[in-house]
């Protein structure tokens, strides 16, 4: 009897571990399809979507297939809590953020459940493990971002002046996040910061602001909104005459904004952490391949990239028998110069630095397309680290 016992007990113990190694692996998805940002949050949530199909279809990571549970959110906060807090309960070991103010509110929260939030959120202070030890993502920080391409601006100025430098951005944490880093970086190079302006998400009309930054000859402006309002500030200042080089952030230049905009893009700089659909690259095959040769805008191919390099931290983590939120962020952790398939710069963090890298694309905004210039790569240095 005592043996039937042992042989039954020790039946059942190998049937639950069968069982929860095939346990699929939970992940979250906060979305926002219908708010403030859903112009380009509908693209990326379908770039994380493929991905995960992707891997599922290739037979999951280590044989376990990926749940992904999707939440529009809608832009809010409350609802993006809410959201996380249902993943949570239902097993969640990771998370798949958006915005930069539902990922600050829940900074605090992913750190005591322990749970990873690779997030769609770049700004610099996230990039720190004294803030926040349990977030990640793939770009380049805001501030990087902004740093880099007046690094490219200030070293291809020819005029014997120093370039004027003005600012127009939305007044909210996503559009503040990288200000104060711009503006000094700026002064450090040498430029003339000669104004600043806010432009609303949803505003649609940016007249005034604009007419009181031409007062100040700006040959330079960045534009810190997403698509709609970029477009609208595009088109304002080509009615105005304006004279001057805008640079349109990660998520105010896309393949949308040609149409929206029209001839106002024409001449403008965009900045990209990601390849433009169609780039040879690797990655892009599989893209084309999952997406039946549909063309995507490049935050679709950055949601794509953020769910890869998701996945490959999971691997890691599984493959040392610890999958769970810590074994996942140490994995990360352990990532150097990883390759996501050419679809963006290579990826490293570190246990005291969550920045991915320090390199943003530049690209010539047209009507018919855009062309890329260059990649500004800059130092990891110490002093930027979480600002």
């Amino acid at each position: 009897m005592k043996r039937l016992f042992q042989l039954i007990s020790l039946g059942l113990a190998m049937f639950f571990l069968s069982g929860m190694a095939q346990a699929d692996i939970k992940i979250g998805l906060i979305s926002d399809l219908s708010g403030a940002t859903s112009d380009v949050g509908r693209p990326y949530a379908e770039g994380v979507k493929d991905c995960v199909k992707y891997i599922n279809d290739q037979g999951g990571i280590n044989g376990q297939k990926i749940d992904l549970m999707q939440v529009d959110y809608a832009y809010n906060v409350q609802q993006a809590i809410s959201a996380y807090n249902r993943f949570k309960s239902r097993g969640m070991v990771a998370l798949q953020g958006w915005g930069t103010a539902d990922t600050e509110a829940l900074v605090r929260q992913v750190a005591r459940d322990r749970i990873p939030n690779f997030s769609a959120s770049y700004s610099a202070h996230l990039t720190d493990p004294e803030i926040a030890p349990y977030n990640f993502f793939i770009a380049a920080d805001y501030s990087t971002q902004l740093r880099g391409a007046l690094d490219y601006l200030f070293n291809t100025w020819e005029k014997d002046r120093a370039p004027r430098f003005a600012l127009v951005y939305p007044n909210h944490p996503y559009g503040l996040a990288p200000i104060p880093a711009g503006k000094e970086y700026a002064l450090e190079l040498g430029f003339e910061v000669v104004g600043e302006e806010n432009v609303g998400l949803g505003d649609m009309d940016a007249t005034t602001q604009l007419i009181r930054l031409n007062r100040q000859k700006p040959d330079f402006v960045w534009v810190g909104g997403t698509i709609s309002s970029t477009a609208v500030i595009l088109k304002d200042a080509q009615r105005l005459n304006m004279d001057a080089t805008f640079i349109t952030n990660i998520w105010g230049s896309d393949e949308q904004l040609l149409s929206l905009a029209g001839s106002a893009v024409n001449g403008h700089i965009g900045l990209q952490a990601a390849v433009t659909y169609g780039e040879d690259v690797p990655g892009m095959e599989i893209i084309k391949e999952v997406t039946g040769g549909k063309p995507q805008m490049t935050h679709y191919i950055r949601g794509f990239a953020s769910m890869h390099v998701m996945a490959e931290a999971i691997r890691i983590a599984s493959e040392k028998g610890e999958l769970n939120g810590p074994g996942i962020r140490d994995a990360a952790r352990t990532l150097r110069d990883f390759d996501p398939m050419g679809l963006t710069p290579p990826i490293s963090y570190y246990p005291d630095d969550h920045r991915p890298n320090m390199s943003v694309n530049l690209y010539r905004l047209h009507v018919d397309g855009m062309e890329f210039i260059t990649t500004e790569t800059l130092e990891r240095r110490a002093d930027w680290l979480g600002k």
